[in-house]
């Protein structure tokens, strides 16, 4: 089924894009949702009047997003946990842990913004991404140290 996007979409498009996707995903989460339109003739002008609204939408929200990443740049967190034998945690360190300590110092997130592939099991330093926007990732220095 073809739509027209109004939101930027990770990894299908940005607003005013027509992209083709499955009934099901279009009918039950982008069309409810108010993501997207059907791509209907009707439809077609509607955005092209909506899109320089929609572009200038879309650039306050990258703006702000790269304002919050920049007070990203030197933000890390450090866990301590025990440990076994091997450098193996007991436990792990997942992107919850992460979002509450980044609340602590002050910055309010939700986990699922937080772009950890899979929880964290031994010691170390790791990179791990924050979504803020879909263009604007920045990334976090996490430290897992014995206890």
């Amino acid at each position: 089924m073809e739509v027209i996007l109004r939101n930027a979409i990770d990894k299908l498009g940005h607003p005013g894009d027509v992209v083709n996707v499955s009934a099901g995903y279009a009918r039950n989460f982008l069309l409810p949702r108010g993501m997207a339109y059907q791509a209907t003739p009707g439809n077609l002008k509607r955005i092209a009047q909506e899109r320089s609204r929609l572009i200038a939408a879309e650039a306050e929200r990258v703006a702000a997003a790269e304002i919050v990443a920049a007070k990203f740049a030197d933000v890390s967190v450090t866990f301590a946990a025990r440990v076994g034998e091997e450098g193996k945690l007991f436990g792990s360190v997942t992107a919850a842990d992460i979002a509450h300590q980044l609340e602590a110092q002050g910055f309010k997130l939700e986990r699922r913004q937080i772009e950890l592939v899979e929880p964290i099991k031994a010691l170390g330093v790791y990179r791990v991404a924050i979504r803020l926007h879909a263009d604007v990732k920045p990334e976090i220095k996490v430290w897992v140290i014995k206890q």
